[in-house]
């Protein structure tokens, strides 16, 4: 198992736990989980097949510099410089009508962020509606 999964798995679990033994614990602020490690498990959690959004990068694209674009993008995270780019619209077919519906394409590095805070959020909300709790 990679370090960087261990690490998130760990943290993940510890976030749980607590979650599990306080269910009324207001959770302020779970940013200073997110590392370098962190980012990167969420790369590889990434989908690298997407469509690209505005900026046109793919995710087999971000690859390249990979540790160096996550360390960019985790600087930007804790400055607070970070901004979402505006997603890219499309509009695709709502069957055979004729009619399409407006769907929205973030840049991959949006959905890195994304799926870090997915990770961040998942083991508080698992525990809240997991049926056999």
């Amino acid at each position: 198992m990679p370090g960087h999964l261990k690490n998130v798995l760990t943290v993940q679990q510890r976030i749980a736990s607590l979650a599990q033994r306080s269910p009324d614990f207001a959770f302020f602020s779970l940013a200073h989980y997110i590392d370098l490690d962190w980012l990167e498990e969420a790369y590889h959690r990434t989908r690298k097949d997407g469509a690209a959004g505005i900026d046109g990068v793919m995710g087999k694209q971000y690859a390249a510099n990979l540790r160096e674009r996550l360390q960019n993008l985790l600087d930007r995270l804790k400055s607070g410089t970070y901004k979402a780019p505006p997603v890219k619209r499309k509009h695709i077919p709502k069957g055979t009508s004729g009619e399409t519906r407006p769907i929205g394409i973030p840049t991959f590095e949006d959905k890195i962020v994304q799926r870090a805070v997915v990770m961040l959020l998942e083991p508080i909300y698992e525990h809240d509606f997991h049926d056999s709790w």
